[in-house]
Formats: C-alpha cells, sequence, structure tokens
C-alpha cells in the first residue's frame, strides 16, 4: 500500500512513517518545517519528503491512504483538496495505528503532561534488555533504544507514547483513546494545550476516558505522589500499581542524589528492595521516569514477581535527542538543548542543572513557542522558572501574529519582572538578534563556568546550531 503522511516530519508522524515503511509499505510524506532530527532520519530511511504542500503533486502521486497529521488544519490545501474531490481516503495517525498495529498487542500507552517521550524510550529499552523483542513508537528520537520506531516481534508488547493532544482537525479525541492499553502509564498531570482544553478539569476527563478503557486483566500505573491524578478517582475494574516517593506507594522511589558526576536512586517493591541505580541522567524527573518505565515492563514481563526484573541496564541510558542533551562542553562553557516547553519542566531542570553544575553561571535560552507557552496564562509561571537561572535571554514569540496582542506572552514584561528580581534579562526582536546578545553575553576566556541551555519545542531558528558554531569558532 502506498501510504502518504501530511506533516511527516513531526515525530510521532516520521516515526509512524518509520514503522509503515518497515510493515512493508510504500511512504512519503510532506512537510515545511524539516529540520533535524527527524529529516535526518527520514533520509537514513530513504523515505522521500516532499518540500511544501500542493494539491497537484498529491493527486499525480495518488497513494493508497493519507494519513492526516494533528497539525493540519483547515486552509491547508492538500487538506481542502482531499474534502472537495474525496478522490483519496484518509484517517489520523491514531487511527492508523491502532488499525494497522495496536489492536492485537499488549499495549503499554505511556502519558502525562512531562516526561512522555523518555519514559516511553525507557521502558522500551529495558524490554528490549529483556530479550522481549518489543515493538515501540516514541515521539522523539532517542539513543536508547537506536531508533524511535520498531514493529518487534507480533507477540510481544508494544510501548507507545501516549499524547493527550486531539488526533485530528476531524477527530477531537485524545490520541491516547485510539491506543488500547493494556498497561497505562499515568505520569503526572497539569493543565497544558490551552488551544484544546479548558482547563485542568477538562484534562483530568480525558484522562479518565483513558482509564475506563484499561481491561480488568491489565494494569494502570500512577504516579501516587500527584494530587491531579488522585483526584481521578478508584479504578475498580482494573489493577492499580501506584509509585511515587511516598511510603504508602507500592513501588517507592527513595535516597535520590545529584552530584556533578551524576544521579543514583532506590526502587523497592512493596517494601522488597528492587534496585540501586547510578546513571547519567539528570533530575528527580528522570528517576521517576525510570520508575514508572520498570514498573509497566516489569508487570509485562514477570506478572508474578515484578521485583525480579533486572534493571541493571539502566546504568547505560543515554537518553532522547534533545531532552537535556548536551550539545558542547567545553573548559568553561556547556551547552545543552532541551525540549522544555511548560514551566514545570523548566524549573525542574534548572534545578537539575544547578545540582550537576554546583560553581557555573546558568543562563537560560527561552522561546515561548507552544500552543499554550505563546499565551499569557503560564507567563507568571514562566517567570518564576526563568528565575532559578542567573541569566534569561528571551526570544519573539513563535507565530506572534496567531494570538491577540491582549492574550499574548510579552517577553518585555517577563525581562522586567526578572531584571526586578535582580536577573540579568534580555530580549530582541527576532531571534538572529537574540544570538548576536547571546553571543556577546557569553565571550570566550570566562573566569567562571558557563552552563547556557536552550529551552524550545522547534527549531528557534536554528539559534542553538549558530551558537555552538559560534563558541568553537571562539575556541
Amino acid at each position: 500500500m502506498k501510504i502518504y503522511f501530511l506533516g511527516i516530519c513531526g515525530t510521532a508522524m516520521g516515526n509512524a512513517a518509520l514503522l509503515a515503511r518497515a510493515a512493508g509499505h510504500e511512504v512519503s510524506g510532506v512537510d515545511t518545517g524539516v529540520y533535524p532530527p527527524m529529516s535526518t532520519v527520514l533520509a537514513e530511511a530513504d523515505i522521500t519528503v516532499h518540500p511544501g504542500y500542493d494539491p497537484i503533486r498529491l493527486e499525480r502521486l495518488a497513494p493508497d491512504l493519507v494519513v492526516v497529521g494533528n497539525a493540519m488544519s483547515r486552509g491547508n490545501s492538500e487538506v481542502e483538496w482531499l474534502l472537495e474531490t474525496r478522490a483519496l481516503p484518509f484517517t489520523s495517525l491514531p487511527a492508523l495505528l491502532h488499525d494497522t498495529v495496536l489492536r492485537h498487542r499488549r499495549n503499554i500507552v505511556v502519558c502525562g503532561t512531562h516526561g512522555k517521550t523518555t519514559t516511553t524510550a525507557l521502558c522500551a529499552y529495558l524490554l528490549q534488555a529483556a530479550g522481549a523483542d518489543p515493538g515501540f513508537l516514541i515521539g522523539g528520537v532517542p539513543q536508547d533504544p537506536p531508533c524511535g520506531a520498531q514493529l518487534g516481534r507480533p507477540a510481544a508488547p508494544f510501548v507507545i507514547e501516549g499524547d493527550e493532544y486531539d488526533s485530528a482537525f476531524f477527530d477531537k479525541r485524545s490520541k491516547f483513546i485510539h491506543y488500547a492499553p493494556h498497561v497505562a502509564v499515568l505520569n503526572n498531570l497539569e493543565f497544558d494545550h490551552a488551544d484544546i482544553f479548558r482547563d485542568l478539569a477538562d484534562v483530568q476527563r480525558s484522562f479518565t476516558h483513558l482509564m475506563r478503557i484499561v481491561p480488568r486483566n491489565g494494569w494502570i500505573v500512577l504516579n501516587g505522589d500527584d494530587p491531579n491524578l488522585a483526584a481521578l478517582g478508584p479504578t475498580p475494574w482494573t489493577r492499580q500499581v501506584r509509585v511515587g516517593r511516598g511510603a504508602d506507594n507500592d513501588v517507592v522511589l527513595s535516597d535520590f542524589a545529584e552530584t556533578p558526576s551524576g544521579a543514583s536512586f532506590r526502587l523497592s517493591w512493596l517494601g522488597r528492595p528492587w534496585a540501586r541505580v547510578a546513571w547519567g541522567l539528570s533530575g528527580e524527573f528522570n528517576a521517576r521516569n525510570a520508575a514508572m518505565a520498570a514498573t509497566a515492563a516489569a508487570l509485562v514481563l514477570r506478572p508474578e514477581d515484578p521485583a525480579g526484573l533486572d534493571l541493571g541496564a539502566l546504568a547505560a541510558f543515554r537518553g532522547v535527542r534533545r531532552r537535556q542533551e548536551i550539545r558542547l562542553a567545553v573548559a568553561g562553557l556547556t551547552v545543552i538543548e532541551d525540549f522544555g516547553h511548560h514551566p514545570t519542566a523548566l524549573a525542574a531542570t534548572l534545578d537539575s542543572l544547578r545540582a550537576r553544575h554546583p560553581s557555573a553561571r546558568l543562563t537560560a535560552v527561552f522561546e515561548a513557542r507552544s500552543n499554550t507557552a505563546r499565551t499569557k496564562r503560564m507567563q507568571d509561571a514562566f517567570t518564576d522558572a526563568l528565575a532559578r537561572a542567573d541569566a534569561a535571554f528571551i526570544g519573539p514569540v513563535s507565530r506572534a501574529d496567531r494570538v491577540p496582542p491582549a492574550e499574548r506572552f510579552a517577553p518585555e514584561e517577563v525581562v522586567a519582572a526578572l531584571s526586578s528580581r535582580g536577573r540579568a534579562a534580555v530580549t530582541a526582536p527576532t531571534n538572529a538578534d537574540l544570538l548576536s546578545r547571546l553571543t556577546e553575553a557569553v565571550p570566550p576566556g570566562r573566569a567562571r563556568p558557563e552552563v547556557v541551555v536552550f529551552f524550545t519545542n522547534g527549531s528557534f531558528d536554528g539559534i542553538i546550531d549558530g551558537f555552538v558554531a559560534a563558541a568553537r569558532r571562539a575556541g
């Protein structure tokens, strides 16, 4: 079958295209925002990516099925041609995955406001280390496993990132409703995606819909420390395992410590020691991600003795690209790229970097790019998070014209608020200007070590690569 993906360079869409290719289908797609790492992965797989939308070209290609990404909306020329002509069948990405991959698998669906990609990668990695040959679909580019998508053995579990965002412009249900969970991992829950959810209660409602379709022989793996998840209530129709720091949890995370050399923590199951983990990933949030992933993998592989699952492989886990990814580490300067676009994620990452680099000056560079971050809804919370850094450089709002001025995130207001707290704060009218000011502010030959962390869920107009290149040229 010839399958054509609208918006193929999104991480979920791109990895789904890789799955379809592995299943023997002829795959191609189209996008406008074509940038690494996904563009590189698709090119290596010899999948054609057409630049820019063109209904005439789509008609000529005549695929058997068009997969419409959830970034597509009415007004897109190829979407409008599909609707007007009805010449080609189309579906959403989650529906395609359900119908072609997930319907008959034991699926581990990893959900939560934060950490989905890393937790999904961790779970797939542990299943692989145990010899299970799992299938998986990761919404990013992991270093472990060494690819973002794999069909695996048909009888083996399938791990998939369960996004709460809507499925497509014609299907406003959360993606994870399509994913037929055998194990639903609920890692955390906060308000996000203000473009599709009215408030926290609206997000919680969608999570309860997911919980209701977990079968009685399945499990819900729940962050037992999260009050927003606790508020969802009991689930008497299925089994539940609670994971967290509190002693009342089934799986307890304890003794977390972080130093410049790494992090460590312990896990126990129903009071029985399970594992001590020492690894390179940063932050207690990643330790919790590991605990959730390990619990889900253990329940699927060793339901009779979950704490018997060997977690030794975690010591070698390298993480996911663009999640606290070190882009440059030279004498006196460390440059990090992070996908963070929610205040809680920014705060947790900055706190971790303080522990890892206690003597360094910490500079945060932030782009308000997501549909929620571009609004004032979380502006105060972003200000509080950025205040954890010594200095903050704030780019112009991405696609600012799509948000009314009165509702739009205001970099100048955040700069003023940070300055009043004694923090160095800078904004600029363009990202090119921001890069110039950042490069001037972080010159070579610094007396004090410097850590610069970029927060964006997009390309940041290439300024991360630009800053790394400038730092290399400066020696």
